[in-house]
């Protein structure tokens, strides 16, 4: 059995970036960029006007005549003298000679001319060439996430494919005799199964979408046969139960003799103690607790920043945030603690309801409060290390 730190460590070891593939700036939403992007172009690639109005030569002078018009998508030239003025959009191309925009709520306006009520200061409204980015300048570095505002960045400077790092494919395999899929009639002695959705959810989270599910019988040849199918086709494999060491808990075995190599079985942790770790050539697999509260723990805290680190993100761990404890809280296991909790600005309450089994107090909380293995008590307004999960 292993610490935490041990555990963490272990993993982001093992965590390779997935292979680069390129694909539409239209379908690159949620990936993860593994090239850095220089601009082809000025970005406006021209000057152009902020505001509808009319384009001038600034002056202490408010008369001006209207000689032309300058459209969005035009690009005529039209020469100004320091009397004159061009009819202007916003987009539009500015003339050469001017150097302001007035708005157009702040002139009055007859067919051939306009008088300026509220002069502009030099300049204003006026955008300049390159004034968003510089042609051959960086527009993303690698590693940047694609939002969808990126995506707007990338179109308007005119590039259409990037290469990204692809995402994981993503296997859940359930087992359980217990289990029965919700919607169906619950027989006695049975339990509706809510992990693999419940995984399923949380994977989207981070952006992966496309699962696949799979569900497996508590005995060990159903267990080998369906893990000799899976592990090959996907990159990351996620099990929910029959890793413990009941006489139903087949996993460990049947991935040993599917030829997964064990990195690591057990972190000295409550809840989420009984999780094993191991890699068959580029696939990576967790088999989790089967209980949920303990299965979802150990997604936030092991899987999460595992797919984070394949897809290519810097930041690859939930972020850490202080807060000061509401209540003394004693710790005697001489395990790390993973507590539900609800922080505010400043404070932070533990939750009741803290058994593995439990869902109803997950689903409320906002945070995982960390209790260090050697930590064995927490005094009231203690500052203490949170994880969001909200």
């Amino acid at each position: 059995m292993i610490q935490v730190e041990q555990a963490l460590s272990i993993i982001a070891e093992n965590s390779t970036t997935m292979p680069v593939q390129k694909i539409s700036v239209q379908k690159a939403l949620g990936y993860i960029l593994a090239e850095t992007i220089y601009s082809p172009i000025n970005m406006p690639p021209f000057r152009q006007s902020a505001m509808d109005g009319y384009a001038f030569i600034h002056s202490e002078k408010h008369q001006y005549d209207v000689i032309g018009i300058s459209q969005a998508g035009d690009h005529t030239d039209i020469k100004l003298k320091e009397n004159e003025a061009v009819r202007i959009f916003t987009g539009a191309f500015v003339p050469k000679d001017a150097d302001t925009v007035v708005m157009q709520e702040h002139v009055m306006a007859n067919e051939n001319s306009i008088l300026i009520t509220k002069m502009p200061k030099q300049f204003t409204n006026v955008r300049a060439k390159g004034e968003q980015i510089v042609k051959e300048d960086v527009v993303f570095e690698a590693n940047t996430l694609i939002t969808p505002a990126a995506i707007g960045f990338l179109a308007c400077l005119g590039i259409t494919e990037v290469e990204v790092y692809k995402k994981p494919k993503v296997a859940i395999l359930v087992t359980g005799n217990e289990l029965v899929k919700a919607g169906k009639e619950l027989p006695k002695g049975k339990i509706y199964e809510s992990n693999s959705v419940m995984l399923q959810a949380a994977l989207q989270t981070i952006g992966i979408k496309k699962v696949k599910s799979f569900k497996v019988k508590d005995n060990l040849k159903a267990t080998k046969k369906a893990l000799k199918n899976i592990l090959p086709k996907f990159d990351i494999v996620l099990i929910s139960g029959g890793i413990s060491v009941g006489d139903y808990d087949f996993v460990k075995e049947a991935l040993l003799e599917n030829g997964v190599q064990e990195l690591f079985y057990k972190i000295n942790q409550k809840p989420g103690k009984p999780m094993f770790f191991g890699s068959k050539n580029e696939t990576l697999v967790f088999a989790l607790p089967g209980n949920p509260a303990s299965s979802l723990t150990n997604f936030y805290i092991y899987v999460y920043p595992a797919i984070k680190n394949r897809m290519g993100f810097s930041d690859i761990h939930l972020p850490k945030l202080v807060r000061k404890l509401n209540t003394g809280f004693i710790n005697t296991t001489g395990k790390t603690l993973f507590l539900k909790a609800l922080y505010d600005e400043t404070n932070v309450t533990i939750l009741e309801g803290q058994s593995s089994a439990m869902l109803n107090t997950f689903a409320i909380a906002n945070s995982l409060l960390i209790v260090p293995h050697d930590k064995e008590s927490l005094k009231k307004d203690e500052q203490v290390t949170l994880l969001p999960i909200n």
